[in-house]
């Protein structure tokens, strides 16, 4: 067994309860370009089984629209649909509306203090991730990763390991020396299809950090 010297954060979920914020911002950028489509709570249950937000777009059409047509080129009007979501997304996000869950602050402090590295394993485009950090931990909060990887730096999504393949590469890490940490079955298939051990769980508990040999 490795030394631990790096926890590899998940994002949505994971830092912070977002997903409804993105379902409402989704919902908003819909009305937005005139749509009649509304997300409920049940069907974005559904939707996030697949990832990334251009992705779950194109499921949508795929299996509840199959007969939409785009006044454009497909995968640019979806591109655009996203890009506006986006940034209702991160304007929710800068006014202060995401509080990070119980414990991520102190899970982050004790493992910057216990010397260990981080970094950003998420699906989530670099500019939700951005507004997150800054508005929700702290102005600085992008510099205590190392690594942020995000949104389409890799050509697949998870549950592919490319995200954490990614990470470790940039990093020069093995697998054993890190920890992921996760919320959902496609983060921990991602994880551990790169040989990553994985800590998953729908809360995340307040836990004191450690080194461990």
């Amino acid at each position: 067994m490795g030394t631990l010297t790096t926890l590899l954060f998940d994002v949505d979920g994971t830092l912070a309860e977002t997903e409804e914020i993105h379902r409402e911002s989704f919902n908003r950028a819909f009305a937005q370009a005139g749509l009649d489509w509304v997300w409920s709570k049940a069907l974005y249950a559904e939707l996030l089984r697949v990832t990334g937000g251009k992705e779950r777009i194109r499921y949508f059409l795929d299996t509840h629209l199959p007969d939409f047509e785009a006044a454009m080129q497909l995968d640019e009007y979806i591109a655009g649909l996203h890009a506006a979501k986006t940034d209702i997304y991160t304007r929710t996000v800068a006014a202060g509306e995401v509080p990070v869950r119980p414990g991520v602050k102190r899970l982050l402090d004790e493992t910057r203090s216990a010397g260990l590295r981080l970094a950003i394993t998420t699906t989530t485009t670099p500019a939700n991730v951005t507004a997150l950090l800054r508005h929700s931990l702290a102005p600085d909060a992008e510099s205590w990763f190392e690594v942020i990887g995000a949104g389409s730096v890799v050509p697949a999504k998870k549950p592919a390991p490319d995200i954490y393949e990614y990470a470790l590469a940039e990093l020069a890490l093995t697998p054993r020396d890190c920890i992921a940490i996760e919320d959902s079955l496609n983060g921990l298939q991602s994880a551990r299809g790169a040989g990553v051990a994985t800590l998953a769980s729908p809360v995340l508990a307040a836990l004191p950090v450690r080194p461990i040999r």
